[in-house]
């Protein structure tokens, strides 16, 4: 599996669905399969959205992980087993595109600031540096749409490489 990571605003969900087309895997949005299913336990009043329930995810991804090729869409990693991915990248944005991009989407006060601040800390990254091996942790500048180019490239060569180096 693959996973994406990075805070909300960064270009995840583009590059996912561009990279499955391209690769034919699966492309998996957690935040959508949680609404859908309403995998949540409890509401957070502060950040005003639901709180997702960790275990039921992981049970509802159990399955599909298992047969492999899955691209995995999320916010955080810190709770997804370990074997279930080979390649994780985090995308990372400069604040003033970042901050353009959370406040079309609707982001104010402490929601916005604290995904500013998320970011300026690289706060995703060094969660998956710590979720995963850092070999296989990759940063990837996420600011232009030749940025995006750039990274579906790269990253269609990791998967040929892990193809090669595991089959």
């Amino acid at each position: 599996g693959v996973l994406s990571l990075g805070t909300p605003g960064v270009g995840k969900t583009t590059l996912g669905k561009e990279l499955a087309s391209r690769t034919g895997m699966t492309y998996i949005n957690v935040g959508d399969m949680a609404k859908e299913g309403e995998l949540y336990e409890g509401f957070d009043e502060e950040y005003d959205c639901p709180i997702l329930d960790e275990d039921r995810v992981i049970d509802e991804l159990e399955d599909k992980m298992s047969e492999g090729g899955v691209i995995v869409d999320y916010h955080g990693c810190d709770f997804f087993p370990e074997r279930w991915f080979h390649i994780v990248f985090v995308l990372r944005t400069e604040n003033s595109f970042l901050y353009d991009r959370l406040e079309s989407r609707g982001y104010k006060g402490k929601k916005l600031q604290d995904n500013l601040q998320c970011e300026i800390f690289q706060t995703l990254y060094e969660e998956a540096v710590l979720s995963y091996r850092e070999e296989i942790v990759h940063q990837l500048p996420s600011n232009t749409p030749e940025d995006l180019e750039r990274n579906l490239d790269q990253i269609m060569q990791w998967i040929e490489q892990w193809m090669k180096d595991n089959n």
